[in-house]
């Protein structure tokens, strides 16, 4: 299984985009999941901020229930960023990244697990250069989720899923900086 989803990666890569309000976060990951995505094949990156704006008191919101999974969990564990990512990546929830701000979950939050701390010394735009984005994408995805967006990531599939999130993300969804 490993092997098809590296695969995938080579040869599709991750299709992202940028959202910037709740409604539309929420009906972009709603079409990933309607397609037949689990919660653990899609990349979600944003604020603790907007997590705290958006989700803190909407207990029917599916993004809103993951983001809040690990609110508590950063705190008591405590100690080195090393430390967090580790006992998170144990008890197979999202990532709360106190020192940067950001809740990361998805394949994206393993992979910054199984790099450690020294996955993060760029901070968000290392992290998502070394997931593959461009750095000029990246820089784009960390203002905007310093502004309140969310960030969104899959790797699609098919190509017939690609061109199909591309299109109602950006048609229906207002998705901004789409990179696949």
């Amino acid at each position: 299984m490993e092997n098809q989803a590296t695969s995938r990666k080579a040869e599709g890569g991750m299709l992202t985009g940028m959202f910037s309000d709740k409604d539309s976060t929420e009906n972009a990951y709603k079409t990933l999941r309607d397609r037949g995505y689990s919660e653990s094949e899609i990349n979600v990156i944003m604020s603790d901020k907007t997590r705290d704006q958006y989700y803190t008191n909407d207990p029917d919101s599916e993004i809103g229930n993951k983001a809040a999974e690990g609110t508590g969990i950063g705190g008591a564990i405590g100690g080195t960023l090393g430390a967090i990512i580790g006992g998170v990546a144990a008890i197979g929830t999202n990532l709360v990244l106190p020192g940067l701000g950001l809740i990361v979950w998805g394949p994206v939050a393993a992979a910054l697990a199984g790099a450690g701390a020294g996955g993060l010394t760029g901070g968000l735009v290392g992290a998502l250069v070394g997931w593959g984005i461009p750095e000029e994408q990246a820089k784009h995805y960390e203002k905007g989720i310093g502004e309140g967006g969310t960030v969104i990531g899959v790797t699609p599939k098919s190509q017939e899923d690609s061109d199909y999130f591309q299109n109602e993300w950006k048609t229906k969804h207002n998705a901004q900086h789409i990179y696949s």
